[in-house]
């Protein structure tokens, strides 16, 4: 298991592409810390993890029954920790942390993985709207990053995940907001390799396509039609496909990958 005992934090992990991560974390042996603002869906996720994973984390006591016999009984440890948080808010996060800290007494990945989105075309984007926007996806990364890299100095390692988009470097039509936060991700990702990278930290982004989530829910048909014409392999993308591209950045088999940006697009920018 390329993940085995690694303890990772993955936010917005309730749904989409963060719950597709967590599960796929937990297949390949992490210990994850699901962390959503709705804590229902995150415990769902995390009930989901310990249930899947029972097995692979079980460990085997003696005890001693009422008539001295030695019998064999089996516990299992936490395979996964339900977390609500705000991402927004730096207390909020850093009481993520804390949690995770308290469970699994390390912090080895990070995956920025909270999202929203706002849209509407310049002329009729509300402040409010442009504000909430970058608040989430940009300000949360920092917020997540800043919290979990003191932590990360001092073990002398750590890898911190965010999704970005293929959107960030090419713009999308009635996106401001959003284009401007997941390019600002981007950005922040280079400098976090720059100067974390001494410290045994490595710092990756992943640029999704257009992939199966609530975010693409309610397209109308003639824009999917118009959408899957400019996607080489003529389909959405499936939040596992975007779980596995996390999985293999934050393992081992990609040690000397830092400051990238992963296209996983089904070849719409080619």
């Amino acid at each position: 298991m390329r993940l085995k005992d690694k303890v990772a934090i993955i936010t917005g992990g309730g749904r989409g592409i963060g719950r597709a991560t967590a599960l796929r974390f937990a297949e390949e042996g992490a210990l994850v810390v699901v962390a959503d603002i709705e804590f229902a869906v995150a415990h769902s996720v995390a009930d989901e993890i310990i249930d899947l994973n029972r097995q692979a984390h079980a460990v085997g006591e003696s005890v001693t029954s009422a008539n001295g016999d030695k019998q064999a009984v089996v516990t299992r440890t936490r395979a996964a920790l339900p977390v609500q948080v705000d991402v927004t808010d730096s207390a909020s996060v850093e009481t993520m942390v804390q949690a995770a800290l308290k469970q699994y007494e390390r912090i080895d990945i990070l995956v920025n993985n909270a999202g929203i989105v706002r849209d509407a075309q310049l002329t009729k984007m509300s402040e409010e709207n442009f504000d909430l926007v970058i608040d989430v996806n940009l300000k949360g990364v920092f917020n997540c990053a800043k919290a979990v890299a003191p932590i990360m100095v001092q073990q002398g390692s750590g890898v911190i995940l965010s999704t970005a988009s293929v959107v960030a470097p090419y713009g999308n039509f009635g996106q401001t907001n959003y284009v401007a936060s997941k390019a600002g991700v981007i950005g922040m990702t280079k400098v976090w390799a720059r100067e974390l990278g001494r410290k045994g930290i490595r710092a990756n982004a992943v640029a999704p396509g257009f992939t199966e989530t609530r975010m693409i829910d309610g397209i109308p048909d003639k824009v999917v039609e118009k959408l899957l014409e400019r996607i080489a392999l003529n389909r959405f993308g499936k939040p596992e496909d975007i779980a596995n591209a996390f999985v293999w950045l934050a393992s081992d088999e990609a040690a000397y990958v830092t400051g990238h940006v992963l296209h996983v697009d089904g070849g719409t920018v080619i």
